[in-house]
């Protein structure tokens, strides 16, 4: 009885009801006839272009910050790596490796001036990460129309300045890794650099906590007075952990965009931070606990029931609740973390 007991703590509920949710689609699908293998395939699209947006979570919780709210400011630096490398007419994986230098270029001095001003709001760093998020985002609106971009791809076809919302990659370095050593089998397709980039990336973020100071940052997090007596800089821990963070949201943003086939500016990476919160969260981790088995679970699950429910509801339901059980999902997983949180400090 007391194992059983135990068990049933340790089971997350929210994921679990998820997880249920997501079987009884695949029997749907089934039951109505929809094509299982090509959505199968593209589950495993979306968990390779979306894991390392989530990856980025897990620096700053294992620092004891929590997630990452302010993930647009990591995006931005991508999305300027990925400007420039446009810009200068560079194609194929030349373009792209192009890009992720740019963006790492980019995200440093972005991680270290975010680490700042997060060390001087202690205590409140998802609030401030949110609207940090909010304020670069609506500040480089003004500056996509005044940067002296002038590729004819990429500008105003009227005017010839200012940058457009959307911008197709398909002429540069779109879907460079997805075609990379890609696997098809009739309607079911493995995107086998896209998930090797994905895994590889992981074993990194694996490995650096392996380090000293990874070894810091996770002291820091469990126990930040056990750490300063130990003789760590926790200030310097946490500034590695933002920096750290933010350029695998720099990273993250072009694996996106190469995957998607567009880059999208302006608005779009307003709330690109939820989905990847929510994803680590119903992988199972907390606001002071991430693992990169959070990671994996919570993107392949999430991103395998978006996948799964767009094709399957519409066939069960006369519309598309997509968007709508995606917000559902999202937002009640980060409630869910937030009074969980409350609970465990009273």
């Amino acid at each position: 009885m007391n194992d059983r007991t135990a068990l049933l703590k340790k089971i997350d509920i929210p994921t679990l009801i998820i997880v249920l949710f997501l079987v009884g689609l695949f029997v749907l699908a089934f039951i109505t006839g929809v094509a299982v293998p090509p959505l199968i395939g593209d589950s495993l699209r979306r968990i390779g272009m979306n894991g390392v947006l989530v990856l980025a979570m897990v620096p700053t919780i294992r620092s004891g910050i929590g997630p990452n709210f302010g993930l647009p400011i990591g995006i931005i630096g991508g999305l300027l790596g990925a400007l420039i490398s446009m810009q200068l007419g560079l194609v194929g994986f030349v373009g792209f490796w192009v890009a992720i230098l740019l963006a790492v270029v980019f995200c440093l001095p972005l991680g270290l001036g975010y680490s700042w001003i997060l060390e001087k709001v202690r205590g409140q760093e998802m609030m401030v990460g949110t609207y940090l998020g909010y304020s670069i985002v609506a500040f480089m609106s003004i500056m996509w129309l005044i940067l002296p971009f002038s590729s004819p791809d990429m500008v105003w076809a009227i005017g010839g300045k200012g940058l457009r919302y959307t911008l197709t990659l398909n002429e540069y370095f779109g879907s460079v890794l997805n075609d990379f050593m890609k696997i098809k089998i009739g309607s079911f397709e493995v995107p086998t650099g896209l998930l090797l980039f994905f895994a590889v990336t992981c074993l990194l973020v694996y490995l650096f906590f392996k380090t000293r100071i990874g070894l810091a940052i996770d002291l820091t997090g469990q126990n930040e007075k056990y750490a300063i007596s130990s003789g760590v800089n926790t200030k310097k821990a946490r500034q590695v952990a933002v920096i750290f963070s933010t350029v695998l949201a720099g990273i993250g943003i072009i694996i996106y965009a190469q995957s998607y086939g567009f880059l999208q500016l302006y608005r779009a990476p307003l709330y690109m931070a939820f989905p990847a919160v929510a994803c680590i969260l119903i992988g199972g981790a907390s606001l002071t606990r991430a693992t990169i088995t959070n990671v994996i679970v919570g993107t392949t699950i999430f991103q395998t029931l978006l996948t799964i429910a767009l094709p399957v509801l519409s066939q069960v339901a006369r519309g598309d609740i997509t968007e709508v059980l995606r917000m559902i999902i999202s937002n009640g997983m980060i409630l869910y973390a937030l009074s969980r949180a409350s609970k465990e400090a009273s």
